[in-house]
């Protein structure tokens, strides 16, 4: 695969991976959550940013731990196939949620992750009272905490790419890597920017809500078109 190819590619399904409604939903209500813990708007912007930052790492270090499994144990070919099966799978379900929206199985994020969450919201909540830099802490922590417990819904792209890559050099696949982390944050950096800016969480998810339905069957549609490429790429 060219360099450019697949540098498109990687880009493209870092952006299907960024606009999944679990992505932002979980979003939206933290930064609710952080918009009445923490009283002051810079330091909501601090708990975001330190939040996204969090989500960085942890989603990078995640592939690149993966990928070097993958690589280096000899079953780089094998993972290939089964990160191209589970595209076309989950695109399936994306696109049924398009029409049937939570009617079945659908992807989402690990049951009880949702409580937990917010468990550790209020966490944040109680530091922020007793002490204020714990409270930032908190908000790493919840950026590590929600990249696991969202890998159902989200990991697919994810899993694509790494499986694409695993089959090419390690020294590109890296920074390929670093890209996709990079162009997965911006909608979460723009969704923060607009809270910070006066946009209500509520304003935010009423637009989640109304576009959920598409933004799966794009991912859905691109899923699909994704594994049917690493089929066809091999075959």
């Amino acid at each position: 695969m060219s360099e450019q190819l697949a540098l498109g590619i990687v880009v493209a399904a870092a952006l299907a991976d960024s606009i999944n409604p679990c992505v932002f939903g979980v979003l939206i209500f933290l930064l609710a959550y952080m918009t009445r813990v923490f009283k002051n708007k810079n330091r909501m912007l601090l708990a975001g940013i330190i939040y996204i930052i969090a989500v960085y790492i942890t989603y990078f270090l995640l592939g690149v731990g993966i990928f070097t499994l993958a690589y280096t144990a000899g079953f780089a070919k094998q993972f290939y196939w089964f990160a191209a099966v589970v595209a076309i799978a989950a695109g399936l379900f994306e696109i049924k949620d398009f029409f049937w929206y939570g009617k079945g199985f659908s992807l989402q994020i690990i049951p009880g992750g949702a409580e937990r969450i917010k468990r550790y919201s209020k966490l944040m909540e109680r530091m922020e009272t007793k002490h204020p830099l714990l409270s930032l802490l908190v908000a790493a922590f919840l950026g590590v905490f929600v990249v696991f417990v969202e890998l159902p819904c989200t990991g697919a792209p994810y899993l694509a790419i790494l499986g694409m890559l695993s089959s090419g050099d390690y020294a590109t696949g890296v920074p390929l890597l670093l890209i996709y982390n990079l162009v997965f944050i911006l909608p979460l950096i723009v969704i923060v920017g607009l809270v910070y800016a006066g946009y209500t969480f509520k304003t935010l998810e009423n637009w989640r809500k109304k576009h959920r339905a598409l933004m799966r069957l794009l991912i859905g549609l691109f899923l699909m078109s994704l594994g049917a490429y690493m089929i066809w790429a091999v075959i």
